[in-house]
């Protein structure tokens, strides 16, 4: 097979697939270091068991840093589906209202 095209062959110009960022990079949050007496928020896109694990992550997370306190995820919503887009606009004001110091972020699969 010949590397140059024939006058009969299509040519393409490459591109790469994942396109362009749509928004510049920023450094990560410094990690909280300890979870005691701290307010935890849970979101959560109700898919995947969260009524089953977040309970026994609460739980333990409790036993193991005393004054822990959790925002359940009841309180933000349904992060997936029809309404995410009015919801997950919503949800920078109620961890602010909140007083929220980390978030679990649940994503089921």
């Amino acid at each position: 097979m010949s590397a140059i095209p024939s006058s009969k062959e299509s040519a393409y110009d490459v591109v790469w697939p994942l396109g362009k960022p749509a928004y510049a990079a920023r450094a990560p949050n410094q990690r909280v270091a300890d979870l005691s007496n701290k307010v935890i928020g849970e979101t959560w896109d109700y898919l995947f068991r969260g009524e089953e694990w977040l309970p026994i992550l609460r739980e333990e997370l409790a036993r193991r840093y005393p004054g822990i306190q959790f925002v359940t995820y009841d309180t933000f919503g349904n992060l997936h589906g029809p309404n995410q887009r009015a919801l997950v606009g919503k949800v920078p004001a109620l961890l602010k209202e909140h007083k929220v110091d980390a978030v679990i972020s649940g994503i089921g699969a």
